[in-house]
């Protein structure tokens, strides 16, 4: 039995770990890399450490697209087999991969027209819409709690993450025909940091051996407790007496609803005056729309108001927006006003076309409400950089840039630390996945002061025998 580390080793995206056991090949995740789009399509487009066709079974986490963008890529290049993931995640990802499918469109077309000019012949799109499609055909879907086998020796379970809706940690029984011994291994996939204002908190697993765990917040701590709304208030109402707009670059899937729904109590207690709201990404709309359809995946506030509420996710100054003339009515907007668009690093869709109408604005707030990865526009604009690339052109940072990381689905380092302390078993063998090089490692001296078992800093291309 052994793992090879194929991606999310050092960075936090592009998610993917081999496990061969018992003579099959079981892939946890198959995301993309994200970063600079020369750079992302060159990784992306190329499996360097599997042969798609001969991956037995792929389990997928939950639907962000750092777990499961690639997932079509590789059934375009040959993989036949079942991809197991929960029902939410699976409705998720049909528009998720769709709307991936034309991002990588868009991108090589771009990246063609700007390679055209130094000569550089052009390259292809990872994969079309009707790839993202066929790819779907091979989902399978269960619940939390239902155990499958999903290859010889190996029974799989999906525990609550708490992360988005229908995130799953991946428990795995195995039967070792090597050794013969009986092994249980845990993939954490993304760990939410508990006391979520949609979410359930992410399930304690029991009696783990072999850990596979995310630390993208490692050595790093949220700035105010989840749950917490007062600050985000605070941002809004000093941007409305500057007659600032307020944008919020947000992902499409949970972070924009659960901004929605504290915006929803925060207008209902008056707390902000009533100003118009717009969700500008027509993919947030369609994500709106599904997490109505799965109430198993809200904690018991949210689920209450599923039922004893017409809509949750929505009240009455807010506009949904998919055409895109009205995306770009919303440049001649007069007054104060919330957009909330996508993509939450600022690497793609609408959120792009409003920065760069209003970024240079003294009056605006540009409110980040998620972690940006390392050479992502997000994380030059979190940073401080004083002027940023955007479409092309480069424009000067006027606006006040606010952070509020208590919207984070990341467990910070505390929260992992009190996940891996609450979690039963030898957890004999540690790696740490999914995290930039020094949060990785901070977590890594974190644990050794506790844990007495070998913790491991996860290395891309690494096979490593258990």
């Amino acid at each position: 039995m052994k793992i090879t580390f194929c991606g999310a080793a050092g960075t936090t995206t592009g998610s993917q770990h081999l496990l061969e056991i018992n003579g099959h090949r079981i892939l946890l995740d198959c995301g993309l890399y994200q970063g600079r789009r020369d750079k992302s399509h060159e990784v992306n487009c190329n499996f360097p450490y599997f042969d798609p066709a001969l991956i037995d079974c792929v389990v997928l986490s939950h639907a962000h697209i750092d777990h499961s963008g690639n997932l079509p890529n590789l059934c375009r290049k040959g993989y036949k087999g079942n991809i197991y993931a929960t029902f939410a995640t699976r409705d998720l990802c049909q528009i998720m991969l769709a709307d991936s499918a034309r991002i990588q469109e868009g991108d090589v077309e771009w990246l063609n027209k700007h390679n055209a000019k130094k000569g550089i012949a052009p390259i292809t799109p990872l994969y079309t819409e009707q790839d993202a499609e066929k790819c779907l055909r091979q989902f399978v879907t269960l619940n939390y709690e239902r155990p499958m086998l999903i290859a010889p020796g190996v029974t799989m379970t999906f525990l609550d993450a708490g992360h988005i809706l229908g995130s799953a940690q991946v428990l795995l029984e195995i039967v070792d025909e090597d050794d013969g011994k009986t092994k249980r291994l845990l993939f954490s996939g993304d760990v939410g940091r508990g006391k979520n204002d949609l979410l359930c908190d992410p399930v304690i697993a029991e009696n783990v051996d072999i850990l596979i765990m995310e630390s993208t917040y490692g050595g790093r701590e949220h700035e105010v407790p989840a749950g917490v709304d007062a600050r985000i208030g605070d941002v809004i109402n000093d941007a409305i007496r500057r007659k600032g707009k307020i944008f919020i670059p947000a992902f499409a899937v949970e972070r924009t609803q659960q901004i929605l729904y504290v915006l929803h109590k925060l207008f209902e207690e008056n707390k902000i005056p009533e100003i118009p709201v717009f969700v500008d990404s027509p993919l947030a709309v369609s994500a709106t729309e599904i997490f109505r359809l799965h109430p198993e995946g809200f904690n018991h506030e949210v689920y209450q108001d599923l039922f004893e509420k017409d809509n949750p996710f929505g009240f009455e100054n807010l506009t949904l927006i998919r055409a895109v003339k009205a995306s770009r009515e919303l440049n001649d907007l007069k007054g104060s006003a919330i957009i909330i668009a996508a993509s939450g690093m600022c690497e793609a869709g609408r959120i792009l076309h409003h920065l760069k109408n209003g970024i240079g604005d003294s009056k605006n707030t540009v409110l980040f409400v998620g972690y940006c990865a390392e050479n992502t526009l997000g994380r030059r604009i979190r940073d401080g950089e004083s002027e940023v690339p955007i479409l092309g052109g480069r424009y000067s940072v006027h606006a006040h840039i606010e952070k509020i990381d208590s919207f984070s689905g990341h467990a910070d380092h505390s929260e992992l630390l009190e996940y891996f302390a609450r979690m039963t078993g030898k957890k004999e063998r540690v790696f740490l996945v999914h995290g930039e090089t020094k949060s990785s490692a901070d977590l890594q001296e974190a644990l050794l002061e506790t844990h007495d078992g070998k913790i491991e800093v996860a290395v891309l291309g690494r096979e490593v025998a258990l």
